[in-house]
């Protein structure tokens, strides 16, 4: 059985100091991972990245994810390449097709139809591949993340790690407006998967992680914020609500039953999940 990792998505840079001092508690409190989203008036990933590897030692540094579909792929492949040097290795790729169109609207660029989107995420695979081969540069270990299906076949085909979120289109909103993907949803979107592919390291990316002795209250809470109920929040395999026993059981079900040994926290949820971790590789 794979083992446990563990990262956290990193959104706020602070000043360098502060920006050091975050990553070296991520490495402290034994995350394997720091991850940088793509999002505009947010964090630029590449910088991020470069600036984090260079303060801490054992930890990787990567995207989850670039918005692919803002890229060239030849300019994507130099800055791939630099990370990958300048990190010393420690760079894992995270890649998503794109999904929220007022972020496209915002740069003033096409938002395309998801058939295009995803032709353009293959071909920017199949092109850092080989521009970073013939720079004679590794190429990083590569993840790839949505909820679609075209997706998800791209990742059986390309990744060595396949991405979830536990999130799915909001019926009759814009673009890039989610709600939670119900378990039910979850659990087909992972067995449509693993029908194309068994081998991939398969993450997580969890919305929240509350440690508390009230789980019905801390559910309910949650279930009202997601038009849900109480029953479908606690079941949901994106949400980790209750003591932090209960949750250290709850991941060891996650891997046994959809195959989850790669779990990434927001930066909230750093500290809180951290307990967790250890009790995990106890």
């Amino acid at each position: 059985m794979r083992e446990f990792r563990f990262g956290v998505s990193l959104r706020s840079i602070g000043d360098p100091q502060q920006w050091a001092a975050k990553c070296q508690s991520a490495e402290e409190l034994g995350y394997d991972v720091i991850t940088i989203p793509d999002h505009i008036g947010a964090l630029a990933p590449f910088p991020a990245m470069a600036a984090a590897a260079a303060v801490t030692r054992r930890i990787k540094v990567g995207t989850l994810v670039l918005n692919v579909p803002f890229y060239n792929p030849a300019l994507l492949a130099r800055d791939v390449a630099a990370t990958v040097r300048l990190s010393g290795g420690r760079f894992e790729l995270g890649l998503g097709a794109g999904h929220m169109k007022a972020e496209f609207d915002d740069a003033g660029l096409p938002w395309q139809d998801l058939r295009t989107r995803l032709d353009h995420l293959t071909t920017t695979i199949t092109e850092l591949r080989r521009r970073l081969e013939a720079e004679d540069v590794e190429v990083p270990p590569l993840l790839v993340a949505g909820g679609s299906k075209g997706v998800l076949w791209i990742a059986a085909e390309h990744a060595q790690i396949v991405g979830f979120a536990g999130l799915k289109p909001k019926p009759g909103a814009e673009p890039g407006i989610w709600r939670l993907a119900t378990e039910p949803e979850l659990t087909e979107s992972v067995t449509f998967y693993a029908s194309l592919d068994d081998q991939a390291e398969r993450n997580m990316l969890l919305q929240d992680v509350v440690v508390t002795g009230e789980k019905q209250a801390a559910a309910k809470t949650w279930a009202e914020q997601a038009e849900s109920t109480v029953d479908e929040i606690l079941a949901a395999p994106q949400l980790l609500i209750g003591t932090e026993a209960e949750i250290v059981a709850r991941v060891h079900e996650l891997r046994e039953r959809y195959g989850f040994t790669y779990f990434t926290v927001f930066e909230p949820a750093m500290e809180t999940f951290a307990p967790i971790i250890r009790a995990l590789r106890a």
